[in-house]
């Protein structure tokens, strides 16, 4: 009898293991469960964001669909702390076991299974985990159904550690694990929690970070310090007995309180914002259809074609693919596109913008303080602010969704005039606050925006770039995008046609007032705010120094309008409803700041325009230069029509307009041109050194929204005053190269005044003392 039951027992145990080896080979065939093919186990599909880079290479900021914001790292990359952490607590016998810890695994059968102790530890590998992050498609929702993966991950955890090796397996593991707030994979964890590289990552940093792999919503160090900490100092003690750091060493880091550089993972937050949005439009955008665009969007479906055809950057994405053919994904693939933007530089510039604006904004709130039209002028009509609000109302997202919810007229505005809390935008930091939606509008609307872009005139890389005073509240970019009338901005190109056309800074007119006949056959006669030498021959010089309506209609009407359209595009300004008309030297004319920088670069590089870059290489997640962007020039105007318009230029800095520049104590050789709107409603300055052009444009969400008086309005205190402080910090700090004492070149023996021409033909010999007198 009992020899029969031992025979029966061999018989069920050869059953059993036969079994166990034919339900393991169907799970290795596929037969049962899922098994993912070989070429997905060598090459896991990870989904990888892209890194934008600033020319320091310093990390600008991520791309990433919202739930895979993970950034490769190579075990090279990662710290020893990391990696003896990660061991010590999840996989101790990690460099013994081929995928399958039997000793774990036993011990787990038998605490766990057997005397159902919950705190026995689990039998899991780092290479079973990794099997289940990577292939296990459902979640299972009882132990039951964790039985049944179990195996699977089993066969999947001895495939992988034949495919890779060890320290391959470690690093996929820390790429693909979640740590929460947008921290996917290890990179992404070491900058969100503790802003450093992985590594640079202290051993109590590195012990947090493995704390949170047994639970990271259990052990969030943001929401629960202590338990977290407690979490870490088990990590601590783990890693003592595995014998990576000392006794003593344990002691004194889990005394340690538990200290973060939180830095939340945010596209709308951090350095260059604005620009990361717009590379991110520039690169996924795909060939522009006429048919895709509304009748007044011609002008964008002409500057999108264009820039389809000439600009390599535009739509990169859909002219590049990848090996398998497909083309790349910004989000998924893992790029590094190094831009020309320098961190610091950027950083100033941001500076400069939040220091004057903050400035700024109480002061036009002072000034609209009674008034029941603020945000707008006090002189428009309450039915039209009601008529503004109203359009401004009907663009919110929140009108589409009541309009698509089926919501009447009256019962959407009275939604929008029912008070509630909402957390609003200030200088001092974001408010929480009650209003109605309606109020939020206005207050909104009250606030000044601003563009400003800086970039080298030689190679055309730009160093900053603003879109408006903070993209979290104000998305939209007044760099690249926006454009606004230039007012007197403009009148540089004005005078490069008359330069072009044998006119010179000496020739002399009498300053009086002007009155040119249009193409219709009306008068029309600029206003003048400069009374200055009234009836006085002045020069060409003086006329632009000082900003002059008059010279400026004078040189007009010696000039064809039509010509000056044609300079204008020339220049890189894109905007085909420019008017041939007498009125555009006065700058009625809309054009972007980042347009306004690159048409001034000819003013500082011997005439050749040169376009904005804004990249100079991308790679691929292996490292592999898969693209390289060069500047893009062009010759505009002569070398001799330069150097006059560098005298006139340096003219409006030293003696005119601009002089505002000196009293932030720069001194260094540069021309420049304020600029301010009819009303006040756009101001600006354009500043430039031999090295670095830069311009700014300041004013209000629209144009029936600005300052009352030139006291704060005007160019030369509302957009100079950030180019002044940005301009400072950049020569206070001698890493990045630019120096003061730098000049222009003029040749040799240069006279600006030699030939000019008096209005009534006579020749008129002037040397240099007179012109600078």
């Amino acid at each position: 009898m009992i020899r029969k039951i031992i025979k029966a027992l061999w018989i069920l145990l050869a059953i059993a293991v036969v079994a166990v080896v034919i339900i393991f080979v169907s799970i290795s065939k596929g037969w049962i469960g899922y098994m993912p093919p070989v070429e997905e186990l060598e090459n896991p599909s990870y989904k990888f964001a892209t890194e934008i880079f600033s020319e320091d290479e310093k990390v600008l900021g991520t791309w990433s669909y919202s739930k895979e914001n993970r950034v490769y790292t190579a075990y090279k990359d990662l710290s020893p702390n990391i990696i003896n952490a990660l061991i010590a607590t999840e996989d101790v016998r990690f460099a013994e076991h081929s995928g399958i810890d039997a000793k774990a695994l036993f011990r787990a059968f038998v605490k766990r299974g057997l005397l159902f102790q919950k705190n026995a530890g689990g039998g899991s590998t780092l290479s079973q985990q990794l099997a289940k992050q990577l292939f296990t498609e459902n979640v299972a929702r009882n132990t039951l159904q964790r039985l049944f993966q179990k195996p699977i991950e089993w066969v999947i955890a001895v495939k992988l550690e034949r495919y890779y090796t060890k320290e391959e397996i470690l690093s996929m593991y820390l790429n693909k694990f979640d740590f929460l707030n947008n921290a996917v994979g290890i990179k992404t964890a070491a900058h969100t929690y503790f802003n450093r590289e992985p590594k640079d990552l202290k051993i109590e940093e590195a012990a947090t970070l493995v704390g949170m792999c047994k639970n990271p919503s259990l052990y969030n160090p943001v929401r629960f310090n202590e338990r977290s900490r407690g979490r870490r100092n088990v990590v601590l003690e783990q890693m003592r007995k595995a014998g990576y750091i000392t006794e003593s060493e344990c002691d004194s880091l889990q005394a340690l309180p538990l200290k973060l550089s939180y830095n939340r993972v945010d596209h709308k937050e951090g350095l260059a914002t604005y620009f990361r949005e717009y590379l991110r439009g520039v690169m996924t955008a795909t060939k522009p259809v006429k048919s895709n665009y509304r009748g007044w969007q011609m002008q964008k479906f002409y500057e999108d074609s264009l820039s389809w055809e000439t600009n390599p950057l535009y739509g990169w994405c859909a002219k590049n693919k990848k090996k398998d053919g497909s083309n790349y994904n910004v989000y998924t693939d893992g790029l590094k596109i190094y831009t020309t933007l320098n961190s610091r530089m950027q950083q100033y510039a941001e500076e400069a913008v939040e220091e004057h604006l903050s400035y700024l904004q109480p002061l036009f709130f002072k000034e609209k303080v009674g008034s029941k039209n603020a945000p707008y002028a006090r002189v428009l009509p309450a039915k039209r602010v009601e008529e503004l609000l109203t359009k401004a109302m009907k663009q919110t997202e929140r009108y589409r969704l009541m309009k698509e919810a089926g919501n009447s007229e009256q019962e959407i505005r009275k939604a929008f005039d029912t008070p509630q809390e909402m957390t609003v935008f200030s200088w001092t930091g974001s408010k929480d606050t009650i209003m109605t939606p309606m109020d939020s509008i206005r207050y909104y609307k009250s606030f000044l925006r601003t563009g400003f872009m800086s970039m080298d005139p030689m190679n055309g890389h730009v160093k900053a770039y603003v879109g408006g005073p903070n993209y979290t509240y104000f998305q939209y970019d007044m760099a690249m995008v926006g454009r606004r009338q230039v007012g007197s901005t403009i009148k540089p190109y004005l005078y490069t046609l008359a330069m072009e056309n044998n006119f010179s800074p000496c020739d002399q007119v009498r300053h009086v007032e002007q009155t040119l006949i249009t193409e219709t056959g009306e008068p029309w006669s600029p206003r003048n705010s400069n009374k200055k030498r009234y009836g006085e021959m002045v020069t060409l010089k003086w006329g632009l120094a000082n900003s002059d309506n008059w010279i400026s209609a004078y040189l007009m009407g010696k000039l064809n309008p039509y010509e000056l359209v044609r300079l204008i595009h020339s220049f890189g300004v894109r905007n085909k409803a420019i008017d041939p008309v007498v009125s555009l030297c006065l700058g009625p004319c809309e054009i972007s700041v980042g347009e306004m920088v690159s048409a001034y670069t000819a003013f500082a590089n011997r005439g050749i325009r040169v376009a904005p870059l804004f990249v100079t290489r991308i790679e691929d997640s292996e490292g592999n230069v898969i693209s390289t962007f060069a500047p893009q020039m062009d010759e505009v105007i002569s070398t001799s029509s330069v150097y006059k318009m560098l005298v006139m230029l340096r003219a409006v800095i030293n003696e005119g307009t601009g002089g505002r520049v000196r009293r932030y104590g720069i001194t260094a050789d540069m021309g420049g041109k304020t600029g301010t709107t009819n009303e006040n409603s756009d101001s600006w300055f354009m500043g430039f050194t031999p090295s670095l052009v830069s311009g700014c444009w300041v004013g209000g969400d629209e144009r029936d929204i600005h300052f009352g008086s030139m006291t704060y309005g005007q160019g030369a205190a509302a957009a100079l005053p950030i180019w002044a402080k940005y301009m400072k910090k950049v020569f206070d700090d001698p890493t990045l190269g630019y120096d003061q004492q730098e000049t222009f070149k003029l040749p040799e023996g240069f006279d600006p005044c030699a030939g000019s021409e008096t209005p009534d033909g006579e020749v008129e010999e002037m040397g240099l003392d007179d012109l600078f007198n």
